[in-house]
Parts: C-alpha cells; sequence; structure tokens
C-alpha cells in the first residue's frame, strides 16, 4: 500500500510540471491559430491649423434714431405702430400746428415792421447825404442817419432769420420718417404732450444689418478694419455662416467686462435687432494629431485603436482624444504618435498579434 502511494504521488507532481511547461507555449499556440483580417490603415498625421476663438454679440441695424420735434403741443394724430414700414419723408405722427403756426406769423409781422423802418432809414440817410454835399447838414448828422439805416438793416436780417426758424418749426409739425425704415417702437400716443428734444418714435433702418461683438482685451489684436469674422445666428440657422466684414472697432474697452466692441456688416439680410449670435476670429497656429474617427473604439470606458506594428500583427492601444476636426477627424491627446499606422474599418478591437492584410 505504501508502494503505490508513492507511485500516485509522482504521477501526480509529474503532471503538473507537464502543465506547467505546456502554459508557457500557450501565447504562441493561440498566435499560430489567428485567422488574418484584411484591414485598411492610415498614418497619424500632424496637422498645423489656426485655432479658431468664439465671440459672442447682439444684432443691430445699420441705423437707427429716436425722432423728435422742436415744436410744443398735443399729439393729435399717431399714423404708426411698432412693426409698420415707412418711406422717407412719410409722415409718422402730427402735433396740434396752432403754437407753431402762431409763431410763425409773429415772425413775418416782425419781417413786415423791421423792412418799413429799413425803408424809412434808407431815406433819411439819403437825405442827409445830399443836405451834407450842399454844407446844409454837419458831418455827425450824416453818421447818426448813416448808424440808423445799418442798424435797420441788420434788423431786417435778424427778422428774416426768426421767419425761417419759424417756418421750419412748424413744418415739424408733422413729424417724419428720416430714412426708409421699420417702426421699432412708438413712444408717444395721442393726447400726449410733445416737446422739443423729447423720443416720440424709435425707428430701424430697412437696408444693412451689424453685428456687434463682444471681444476681450486680450483679442482686440487680432481683428482689424475691413478683416472678415464667420457669424452665425442662433435663431437663425438656416442661415448657415454669414461672412462679415470689420466696419468700426471701439477704441476704448468697457471697464466692467474688458472687452472691445467691434461692429461687423451682415450685408442684406433681413433679420429683427436684437437677435443674438456667435463669431469666430482667428487665434494661435496649434500642432495636432490626428486619425479618422472611425479608427476609434469605445469599451467600457476606454478609448482604443488598432496598430499595425512593423510584423504585420495587430497590436490594441489605449488613446486619449481631443475635439473632433472637420466631423470626420478626431484629435488624439496621447496613446499614438506621427506615423503610427492605424486600422480603419475594423469592427472592433481584435485580439493582439492577430494578422493584418493590406486591403
Amino acid at each position: 500500500m505504501k508502494a503505490r502511494r508513492t507511485f500516485s504521488i509522482l504521477f501526480t507532481a509529474t503532471a503538473a510540471l507537464g502543465l506547467t511547461a505546456c502554459g508557457h507555449d500557450e501565447p504562441k499556440l493561440a498566435e499560430a491559430h489567428l485567422q488574418p483580417l484584411g484591414v485598411k490603415v492610415v498614418e497619424v498625421e500632424r496637422i498645423t491649423e489656426v485655432k479658431p476663438i468664439e465671440v459672442r454679440g447682439v444684432v443691430h441695424p445699420a441705423r437707427q434714431a429716436e425722432v423728435s420735434s422742436r415744436v410744443m403741443g398735443p399729439v393729435v394724430k399717431l399714423n404708426v405702430r411698432a412693426g409698420s414700414t415707412v418711406a422717407r419723408g412719410q409722415i409718422l405722427l402730427e402735433i396740434q400746428p396752432e403754437a407753431s403756426a402762431g409763431q410763425l406769423s409773429q415772425a413775418r409781422g416782425a419781417l413786415a415792421q423791421a423792412k418799413a423802418a429799413l425803408a424809412l432809414a434808407e431815406r433819411n440817410y439819403r437825405r442827409f447825404e445830399a443836405l451834407h454835399a450842399d454844407n446844409a447838414a454837419s458831418a455827425l448828422e450824416l453818421d447818426m442817419a448813416e448808424m440808423q439805416y445799418e442798424q435797420a438793416r441788420g434788423a431786417v436780417e435778424q427778422a428774416q432769420g426768426a421767419v425761417s426758424t419759424a417756418s421750419s418749426v412748424a413744418e415739424e409739425s408733422a413729424v417724419r420718417a428720416p430714412f426708409a425704415a421699420r417702426v421699432a417702437e412708438t413712444l408717444a400716443e395721442v393726447g400726449d404732450l410733445a416737446a422739443p428734444g423729447r423720443p416720440l418714435v424709435r425707428v430701424e433702418s430697412l437696408e444693412g444689418q451689424q453685428i456687434w461683438l463682444n471681444v476681450r482685451e486680450s483679442d482686440i489684436g487680432r481683428v482689424s478694419m475691413g478683416g472678415q469674422v464667420e457669424v452665425q445666428l442662433d435663431a437663425r440657422p438656416d442661415l448657415g455662416v454669414v461672412a462679415g466684414e470689420i466696419l468700426e472697432i471701439m477704441p476704448s474697452a468697457d471697464p466692467a467686462t474688458h472687452t472691445f466692441t467691434i461692429k461687423a456688416d451682415l450685408g442684406q439680410i433681413d433679420v429683427p435687432s436684437g437677435f443674438s449670435g456667435r463669431a469666430t476670429i482667428s487665434g494661435d497656429t496649434t500642432t495636432r494629431l490626428v486619425v479618422p474617427i472611425g479608427a476609434v473604439h469605445r469599451r467600457g470606458g476606454l478609448e482604443l485603436v488598432i496598430v499595425r506594428a512593423a510584423d504585420g500583427g495587430a497590436r490594441t492601444r489605449a488613446v486619449t482624444t481631443g475635439s473632433a476636426i472637420n466631423d470626420d477627424l478626431v484629435e488624439i491627446l496621447s496613446g499614438l504618435d506621427a506615423g503610427d499606422s492605424v486600422v480603419v474599418n475594423a469592427p472592433g478591437p481584435v485580439a493582439d498579434g492577430t494578422p493584418l492584410e493590406l486591403e
């Protein structure tokens, strides 16, 4: 019985050693039985590009005005409402004309009196000129007559100016649009008292729109007059990218936000003012490693790529990706080097060592 036990123990140990020895050859055996896989590969590229900087802004009309009048009086008629489209010179509202008409009548009466006084002063001056020539009037009397004549002439010119002013003010009883525009807001109603300087109607031009962008003080040196920006409007994605030309750069920054305002022309697009939008300006030049998006496989929170090694076999590598580029490339932050050959059409990660045959 003791001999049989010894034999059993020796057999078990020998078998264990044999299994252990076979275990060292398992990768080689497995590798030898892997089926070749036909693939397409591309090299990891290093690209150089200008990184865009996004800035935001608001759409403004090319021209806007708060229309007022120099006439004081109650508003008697309102011809427009917000949203109305008006032509240049079209009447927006009317102010009671009696006050301005009375001022014009007074100015015209003063002008008539001044002209009558001038005619009398001129006849008197000519009379004294003749008397002085006959030594019948002194030089002082002639000088006095000339002074009165010149004063009368000045009074006529002053009265004529008053008539012109009163006439132009009287015309403003009918408040007109200064240019072809859309009414953005009415600031008075019938019965309200209009006064010089009080805004009555706010209008915005129909032709041309601008976007006012806020650019950080650290980036203001990247823009220049006449430069181009690519603009997208948040509420109108259907317009796509609109090319805008920089028309104006404010010379000073906002002390609260530390940004400069630049104004870019949007051409003839018809969108309401106040729309928000964003634009891109050229930033710094950067170098990045990129691969096709299809080369990256995601498994269990890992990002993996299949690399074709020098021996033609597959090697799986974990990578870290960055942002997508042009919808078909993705940036590689770590895990690959320029020139590495990566598989782009594999259905997923494959066993390391799988022979890769190029299609």
